[in-house]
């Protein structure tokens, strides 16, 4: 099959450190390619892939000053890309940039899908979703879809990782652990609040985006002059195994309705429970009692730390390997592929013959 992996340029594929949409199209593009399929990433210059690479610019946004407008860039690339469908040179288009290829797009043949990797529970998205109903996409759990119910929601495919990215360390966990980004809905101030009640050392491996400045210098800062809580900054995908398998536990306190949360199956991947607050996609995705525990504020939290001896720590990986793969969301997504190429043939007419 040949497709067209089409991603955002504020990140390469794979990112550096942070760029979680990002990572998730590295890895679809690279399970789509070892299954035999012919692919084209659209992405910037800067990317790394078993794919042919097409790119419209150079390097990734995120790292080039020079530019400030990068919705410019994006609309540059899609009309290079329905260049390339004239041509005819796809059999499938995979869009990871939200609503902005709906309109040019569903006005061309070659049939696609958007994957929708954000929040849609903003008033905004109300009128995209009601003018595109008829637009196919792909939820990456059930709980984002429930805001739009009008979307032409095709299926949901969960995220995966490739099995063995991340693996199970042979080191004693001894701290708790909060890993992604700096925010505050990530809740990071109640997870210092939960790992002092415990008076369990908690590391915390994040970035902080400009945005979230505010918060961590106001908030966080104060916070982690704690004797029990560290700060180790961002950390990229070598370093993992070893911060989460040295995690008692992963803590993700979380204040708004997380789509997926890669970091619940990274934690997974290395044996590690999750202990989350019950908001978005969280129920899909930790099993209370067998991956983690489900929790709905710092007391429940803080008792469930005190259970977490009754977890298995090889279970845990083993519901990785049985759920959250790459390849098992690469074969999704071909299956949905093929579910759409199928329903964009024209019918076929039978003839009777005059005899």
């Amino acid at each position: 099959m040949r497709i067209a992996q089409v991603a955002p340029l504020t990140e390469a594929v794979p990112p550096r450190l942070y760029g979680g949409t990002e990572r998730v199209v590295h890895w679809i593009t690279e399970e789509l390619v070892a299954l035999g399929n012919d692919v084209t990433l659209f992405a910037s210059g800067d990317s790394r892939t078993s794919a042919r690479l097409d790119a419209t610019w150079p390097r990734a946004l995120r790292l080039d000053g020079s530019v400030r407008d990068s919705n410019a860039l994006h609309m540059v690339m899609l009309e290079h890309v329905r260049r390339k469908c004239d041509l005819e040179e796809f059999d499938f288009l995979h869009f990871h940039l939200d609503y902005m290829p709906f309109s040019l797009f569903m006005r061309q043949p070659t049939p696609f899908l958007t994957t929708l990797h954000g929040r849609l529970d903003l008033p905004e998205h109300q009128p995209v979703f009601n003018a595109f109903s008829d637009v196919p996409v792909v939820s990456i759990s059930d709980a984002q879809r429930r805001p739009v119910p009008q979307a032409g929601w095709l299926r949901t495919i969960y995220h995966g990782l490739p099995e063995n990215l991340l693996m199970p360390q042979p080191v004693r966990p001894s701290y708790l652990a909060v890993l992604g980004r700096i925010a505050p809905e990530k809740g990071v101030d109640r997870a210092i609040r939960i790992a002092i009640r415990c008076g369990i050392p908690l590391k915390i491996a994040a970035k902080v985006d400009r945005a979230d400045q505010d918060y961590y210098d106001e908030v966080i800062r104060p916070m982690i002059d704690h004797p029990l809580v560290e700060y180790i900054g961002e950390i990229n995908d070598g370093q993992k195994s070893d911060f989460l398998s040295g995690a008692i536990a992963l803590l993700l306190p979380i204040d708004w309705p997380e789509p997926f949360g890669l970091v619940m199956i990274e934690s997974m991947a290395c044996g590690t429970p999750v202990i989350a607050y019950n908001r978005g996609s969280v129920p899909e995705i930790v099993e209370d009692g067998l991956t983690g525990f489900i929790v709905e504020d710092e007391i429940s939290a803080v008792a469930d730390v005190g259970r977490l001896g009754e977890l298995n720590r090889p279970a845990i990986r083993k519901r990785f390997e049985e759920r959250f793969t790459a390849r098992r969301m690469a074969l999704d997504y071909m299956e949905a592929y093929r579910t759409l190429i199928a329903r964009s043939r024209p019918p076929v007419r039978l003839v009777r013959s005059a005899g």
